[in-house]
C-alpha cells in the first residue's frame, strides 16, 4: 500500500489527538530539508488526554507497517498509510499533515 513517505516535521496524532514525534530520525535520507524516519524507532507522545484512571494516556508508540521496496540502511522508513499502535492504550498514530512529494511503497 503505497503512502508518502513522513519526515520529522509531519503532524502525527494518536487516537485522543496527543502529538506524537520521532526519537530516531534519520538523517541520512531527507525529504524537503526533513529527516525521513525508519520503523525501528519509538515515538514519543506528548500532551494526550486520555484519563490517567482508565489505563493512562498514551507516552510511546511504534510503527509495525511501513515501506517494503523502499529502506535506508536495511531498515523500511514509515509512510502515511502505514501502521503505528500506542502504548499503553492500543490505539493508532494517525499522520494528519506530511510532505506530498515522495511517495513509497
Amino acid at each position: 500500500m503505497p503512502g508518502s513517505l513522513v519526515q520529522q516535521g509531519a503532524v502525527v496524532i494518536c487516537a485522543h489527538a496527543g502529538q506524537a514525534t520521532p526519537s530516531v530520525p534519520n538523517p541520512r535520507v531527507t525529504v524537503g530539508g526533513q529527516a525521513t524516519v525508519t520503523l525501528s524507532g519509538p515515538w514519543t507522545v506528548a500532551g494526550c488526554p486520555f484519563p490517567p484512571n482508565s489505563g493512562g494516556p498514551c507516552a510511546t508508540a511504534m510503527w509495525s507497517v511501513g515501506t517494503v521496496r523502499v529502506t535506508s540502511q536495511g531498515q523500511p522508513l514509515v509512510i502515511s498509510s502505514g501502521v503505528a499502535t500506542c502504548v499503553p492504550t492500543g490505539v493508532p498514530l494517525t499522520v494528519t499533515a506530511v510532505q506530498p512529494r515522495v511517495s513509497a511503497t
